[in-house]
């Protein structure tokens, strides 16, 4: 075949290829980005209440910082393309994630707000419950009451499970279980105390830091997703139950022997 010939048919196939790439560079693609979220501290305040209020027993004044950390997110119709998805894969402060991940109930985003402060009531109900259990106290007589505008999602339970037991108990004998830190961590937790996997936990080891973390509790499962980002300076100490979180703070406070990702 004459090399002008063959020069006419690359360039004929080349036209609908660039066509192709130049459609994907302009389509919305089904991703969405993520960056470092809020922080809020569930032994203070957020926007002017307690975030943990209990009756039928006493409390006690702690010291320090438990910060429930969070991720930022395109909304679920945002269009995200794949300039945005290249850019996103080689920054360290964001993160391209399925948006069926992180929006798994569709787009409607009066659903998806529904569906998140569902999830957000539900880990609540359940951090409590942990925490009583590991405290022995009856949920009859102990009421607990977790207020945290503006959050969703379940991935605050261990953070608030820690936060009543810190507000009810601290370590048993009198002392917080920050030793007067800033502690912030992450994970779903159930009514027995097992903690569980979340997403996006490099996005908030890095908001953890961003707001005065020294230390990070992160569920053991992501240990490996965590270390590859750690910011400086920020401890990471796996967890897989309450109660070994509770040793761990213990043991960090009184410069015992800590486990470690």
């Amino acid at each position: 075949m004459p090399a002008v010939t063959r020069s006419r048919i690359l360039a004929a196939c080349a036209v609908p290829v660039l066509a192709l790439f130049a459609v994907a560079a302009l389509a919305p693609l089904p991703f969405s980005l993520a960056e470092p979220g809020l922080t809020a501290d569930v032994l203070g305040e957020r926007k002017g209440e307690k975030v943990i209020t209990v009756s039928g027993a006493e409390t006690r004044r702690t010291s320090g910082e438990l910060l429930m950390t969070t991720i930022a997110a395109t909304g679920p119709d945002a269009d995200v393309g794949l300039a945005d998805v290249v850019d996103g894969w080689f920054r360290s402060d964001r993160a391209v994630m399925p948006r069926d991940s992180v929006y798994p109930v569709g787009e409607n985003p009066e659903e998806i707000e529904r569906h998140t402060r569902e999830e957000m009531k539900q880990s609540q109900d359940t951090a409590t419950a942990a925490a009583l259990d590991l405290l022995d106290r009856s949920p009859k007589k102990v009421r607990v009451t977790l207020r945290l505008a503006d959050v969703g999602g379940p991935s605050a339970g261990l953070m608030f499970a820690l936060g009543v037991v810190d507000t009810l108990d601290g370590d048993g004998r009198g002392g917080d279980l920050t030793g007067g830190a800033t502690i912030a961590g992450t994970g779903t937790i159930t009514a027995d105390g097992r903690v569980g996997p979340v997403g996006g936990v490099p996005l908030k080891t890095q908001a953890a830091a961003r707001d005065g973390a020294t230390a990070f509790l992160v569920p053991k499962a992501e240990c490996g997703d965590a270390a590859k980002e750690k910011p400086a300076g920020l401890r990471l100490i796996p967890v897989t139950s309450l109660k070994g979180a509770v040793t761990a703070l213990t043991a960090l406070r009184d410069g015992g022997r800590v486990p470690t990702c």
